[in-house]
């Protein structure tokens, strides 16, 4: 009995992680399809997505051509004079620019100590190397990700507690994602 429980958890670590990320995956796809079909009157599968993919596309070919700039730059300067669109938008822009945009933020991964022994230690990223206008010298701000989660903190540590890491960004976001499982 024991080893039948022991196949069904294996059975259940390879499946789980596959059949959810296909789940969501082709929830999205089908939601998107739908709004298509409904909305647009397309009656052929996938059209919502290449149609969303080709959009999204041309808006970003928008935002970095020359011309359109201008009316970007007025779309954003409304939004950051109302309050709360400010904070909402200028967050989410921010966090959207780290990951991907002109201005990648992870893109130094380092290790903390986190006590003076050095027998702790944290894996983030460096984001900021001058604090001196929060009026915090010889400090660099390090994002912590958090594991399984879309979150994390900044911390402000010593510059001298903190050691960059010859790697990836990608792979040491990964590792921390996934709770240290991931890797090499």
């Amino acid at each position: 009995m024991k080893r039948l429980i022991s196949y069904f958890l294996r059975g259940v670590v390879f499946i789980a992680p596959i059949g959810l990320t296909l789940w969501m995956l082709l929830g999205t796809v089908a939601a998107v399809d739908g709004w298509a079909r409904t909305q647009l009157g397309l009656p052929f599968p996938g059209m919502g997505v290449v149609i969303t993919v080709a959009f999204v596309t041309f808006v970003g070919f928008l935002a970095s051509n020359f011309l359109t700039k201008r009316l970007v730059a007025t779309f954003e300067r409304l939004f950051d004079r109302l309050p709360l669109v400010k904070l909402l938008h200028g967050s989410l822009k921010d966090v959207f620019n780290a990951f991907v945009g002109d201005k990648r933020r992870f893109d130094k991964p380092v290790v903390v100590n986190l006590n003076s022994e050095g027998s702790v230690k944290a894996l983030g990223f460096v984001t900021r190397t001058d604090l001196r206008e929060y009026l915090v010298e010889d400090f660099v701000a390090v994002y912590f990700p958090q594991a399984y989660n879309f979150a994390g903190q900044v911390v402000l540590v010593p510059a001298s507690a903190v050691q960059a890491l010859p790697m990836a960004s990608s792979d040491v976001m990964t590792f921390i994602v996934s709770g240290g499982i991931s890797g090499k």
